[in-house]
């Protein structure tokens, strides 16, 4: 269910899709890293200004699913215009800052993205730039990484299915504004 809070800029509804807290799991495969699959908590947020806040960890899964050792974090602004361009400055902990371009799809929940520009500190990695699509199916959040280097060209390296996270205080509310159902919750559907 896509909820719209009241206090959500006009200017973000078409990205209202994302907000809230998602947690999955996925797989990473790059040339020169172990394949490996992943946990992952994505946050999106909002303050009543004009983007919405990202904040993403990524962490190891042993065979059974447990969390071995964090594998990358990233945080970051998202916008879109009227026009539904998408814009976002990322940040992430290997030292690369990235500006990314994309467009939300007519019609359905659908981000197409790609780096427009790739800032990386002396001690990052090599990273030449990206794309990635996230998309809303069935009510869960999934995603797929594109990633390229100078030795190797672009090709997907992570991708993810996640989960909206319902906290007890959401639960609670929804509980409430059963009270006016009948008792036996057949007439409702009648």
């Amino acid at each position: 269910m896509i909820e719209i809070p009241s206090d959500l800029n006009p200017d973000l509804v078409p990205l209202a899709f994302l907000l809230g807290t998602w947690e999955g799991a996925g797989v990473s495969d790059f040339p020169g890293a172990d394949k490996c699959n992943f946990g992952q908590s994505v946050t999106f947020s909002h303050d009543g200004r004009d983007f919405i806040e990202y904040v993403s960890h990524t962490w190891v899964l042993d065979s059974e699913g447990r969390k071995v050792k964090p594998l990358e974090s990233e945080s970051g602004y998202w916008r879109i215009d009227k026009d539904r361009k998408v814009e976002i400055v990322m940040v992430r902990d290997q030292g690369v800052v990235e500006i990314w371009y994309g467009e939300l799809a007519d019609q359905k929940p659908q981000i197409d993205l790609a780096t427009d520009a790739v800032a990386r500190t002396a001690a990052a990695g090599p990273y030449s730039g990206g794309k990635r699509l996230y998309g809303y199916v069935k009510g869960d959040l999934m995603w797929v990484g594109e990633k390229a280097t100078p030795e190797v060209p672009l090709r997907p390296y992570m991708s993810a299915h996640l989960k909206k996270v319902v906290t007890p205080e959401q639960v609670e509310a929804w509980a409430k504004d059963l009270g006016d159902l009948p008792d036996d919750g057949i007439a409702f559907f009648k």
